[in-house]
């Protein structure tokens, strides 16, 4: 992903609602899920880390790109943006790369 394509991408996600919700319990195989689901039908998804969870954001951020084969697009503080590209249904539709 390009920087051109990742401030595109944060330029939406500051539109977007906080879906997903880490707390004091961590990581689990049903946020992963939910993650995963909101992924397949929104593309782009907000998450927060509450302060009683174990982690931080970018631990948790990475976690979950790597268990639903996304990518982090950003993370601030206690938030974090999650993308991945829907190959059947796309979204989004990113700025094109320029070779040269």
């Amino acid at each position: 992903m390009t920087s051109k394509q990742r401030a595109y991408l944060k330029s939406i996600a500051s539109n977007e609602d906080t879906i997903l919700m880490i707390g004091k319990g961590g990581m689990s195989e049903q946020i992963v899920k939910q993650a995963d689901d909101a992924l397949t039908a929104r593309e782009l998804i907000k998450g927060k880390v509450l302060e009683s969870a174990e982690e931080s954001a970018a631990d948790y951020a990475a976690y979950l790109a790597e268990q639903t084969k996304s990518e982090v697009v950003q993370v601030i503080g206690s938030k974090f943006v999650l993308y991945r590209r829907n190959e059947k249904e796309p979204k989004i539709v990113l700025p094109k790369s320029r070779k040269k």
